[in-house]
């Protein structure tokens, strides 16, 4: 089994972030049942690059994200590849909590809770971004690791969240195809009806070397001409 480079566990509700250099794997493993990571991801540096979940979702014809999808920036560059996971439902959808989800919950205060202080996705998104000159208008639309959203079998479409979906030792890990900044937030899915964070561990590994028949290069042209313009920028 492969020694971790990096081994970080972060505890439900809170929020880290970490840079991700190019070839290394980042590998997120719920340590608890219903887990959620709401997940931001940047090109590392001064590049404008960013993830845009509509489209990897619209490129990759898919309304979720799983292996070996390709996680795309702004201008279609490849920013992580997702080279495996456990579950082969991670929501891309529904975006990332805000304050206003968390008054279902009741009032919540670090004067009152210490350490068990309620707080949103936004927020702890906010609170790593700052760490690195960014704010508010680097929010966008985040992949919620370990979430599943479904269409509900009505005439509207209604999204029907999943309660429980990931348990405990569930797992994804994603491939850098550049340095990649990696923001994210335990806060439970913005539709879950519990407040029940569970922890999640991350661990950087060295990835293992690829050849042309990769599978996130082979999945789709899409995904394909994304890594091969991603390789023409950054070797």
């Amino acid at each position: 089994m492969r020694d971790p480079l990096v081994s970080h566990d972060v505890p439900g509700g809170a929020a880290w972030s970490l840079t991700l250099r190019i070839g290394r794997e980042l590998r997120l493993t719920a340590l608890g049942d219903g887990a959620n990571a709401s997940t931001l991801l940047f090109a590392a540096g001064d590049s404008v690059d960013r993830l845009n979940v509509p489209d990897t979702l619209k490129a990759q014809m898919s309304a979720r994200i799983r292996p070996p999808m390709v996680l795309m920036s702004d201008r279609g560059l490849a920013l992580c590849s997702v080279t495996g996971s456990s579950l082969d439902w991670h929501d891309a959808i529904c975006g990332h909590s805000t304050d206003v989800h968390l008054t279902r919950f009741g009032p919540s205060s670090y004067a009152t809770d210490r350490n068990g202080w309620r707080r949103s996705a936004r927020a702890g998104l906010l609170s790593e971004l700052r760490k690195y000159g960014r704010g508010p208008d680097d929010l966008c639309g985040t992949v919620n690791f370990f979430a599943k959203v479904v269409t509900a079998e009505d005439p509207t479409g209604t999204l029907s969240f999943v309660p429980g979906y990931a348990r405990a030792g569930d797992w994804v890990s994603l491939r850098a195809e550049q340095d990649v900044l990696v923001v994210f937030s335990t806060a439970p899915h913005p539709m879950d009806s519990r407040w029940a964070p569970a922890a999640v561990r991350a661990e950087v590994f060295a990835a293992a070397s690829y050849s042309v028949n990769d599978p996130s290069l082979t999945f789709r042209p899409e995904s394909a001409r994304a890594l091969a313009q991603t390789r023409e920028v950054y070797g």
